[in-house]
């Protein structure tokens, strides 16, 4: 078929010439063969980002080489077990929270009590500073805001010469969050792309249509929906105790961590209604990632554990973390009721 433009006769490329990915085809409603449960927007997204479309940006997300190595993982574990997929998913996730992100966590929790146990040190250098900046500020005739600033240049030059010394700068504590983050936007791509069949056949089988019968529970057909909700609202849960837990072992917090506090609840109840309009297989894998990460939570507050990773004394541990924080979980939510 010839198309005009510009006065000449061009005849339109291939799409496979113009980059467009062209997904397999969804199963249909005949013969028996099930209507995908997803809503129309979850499957027409992956295959109406074309070239040059405002969607162009997701087509290379869920093609790039990091998302790929997920679905690898993902293909690669379900092969080696032969478990079905909603424990492949599950197993998937706590080996990679169990390998990556305890030892990550716990070398922030390592950088954290070597920057705590520096606070009595930068508060003698403070008022030390202060003392020596007032006087001179006396001498020399310097306004208040020309020795405000002195004192800010020194107090940070002198704790960034802490930092180096004892190799514990805070931005090493953030380390995780570069990595973890990442892995789970990864991870859910490639659970979507297995969902919506925009992606891997395995052994002739299309991984959509063996997600839709390897589920359980209420959850049979994990390219679906959850109708019950069950599975969304306890994501939500979930991640709300870790931002409790979090906000209970933290005694006078600065007006900035208290807007985190507010702000990480709010996303955490906003992921109740995103997780109901995803595939299951994706809030499986969201639930197992939630849970690994509140039990991740609760054995760093271990005194054995953390001695096992060597994470330095502070003032702030206590001998019994979970008799503590049951006391003040009771306090802040049961007590008052």
């Amino acid at each position: 078929m010839l198309c005009r433009l510009g006065g000449r006769w061009l005849r339109p490329l291939p799409a496979l010439q113009l980059g467009v990915r062209v997904p397999p085809l969804a199963p249909t409603s005949t013969g028996g063969i099930k209507h995908s449960a997803l809503p129309a927007w979850a499957v027409a997204s992956v295959s109406a980002v074309g070239s040059g479309g405002p969607g162009s940006w997701y087509e290379a997300l869920a093609t790039s080489a990091p998302v790929q190595g997920a679905e690898e993982v993902l293909l690669g574990v379900h092969t080696a077990t032969g478990l079905p997929w909603w424990a492949c998913i599950g197993l998937t996730t706590v080996a990679l929270r169990g390998a990556v992100t305890l030892p990550l966590a716990a070398y922030q929790h390592y950088i954290l009590a070597k920057v705590e146990n520096l606070q009595p040190e930068i508060k003698n250098i403070a008022r030390h500073l202060n003392q020596e900046i007032a006087v001179r500020a006396n001498q020399l005739k310097w306004s208040k805001r020309a020795a405000r600033l002195t004192y800010l240049k020194n107090m940070r030059r002198l704790v960034s010469e802490l930092y180096v010394r004892d190799n514990c700068h805070p931005f090493k504590a953030t380390v995780l969050v570069w990595i973890q983050f990442p892995m789970w936007i990864f991870m859910s791509i490639a659970l979507r792309n297995f969902s919506t069949g925009a992606t891997h056949s395995e052994a002739g089988f299309s991984v959509q249509e063996q997600l839709a019968n390897d589920g359980i529970l209420w959850f049979h057909d994990l390219t679906a929906l959850d109708s019950t909700w069950i599975l969304p609202i306890s994501v939500g849960v979930i991640n709300l105790l870790i931002v409790e837990i979090f906000a209970l072992q933290k005694t006078g917090m600065s007006r900035f961590q208290t807007y985190i506090t507010y702000f990480v609840r709010a996303v955490s109840v906003l992921m109740i209604p995103v997780a109901a309009t995803v595939p299951s297989s994706i809030v499986l894998y969201w639930l197992c990632s939630s849970f690994m990460g509140l039990s991740q939570n609760l054995l760093l507050r271990s005194p054995r554990f953390r001695r096992l990773c060597r994470i330095p004394l502070t003032k702030s541990d206590s001998d019994t973390p979970y008799k503590d924080l049951f006391a003040a979980f009771y306090a802040k939510f049961i007590s008052r009721t």
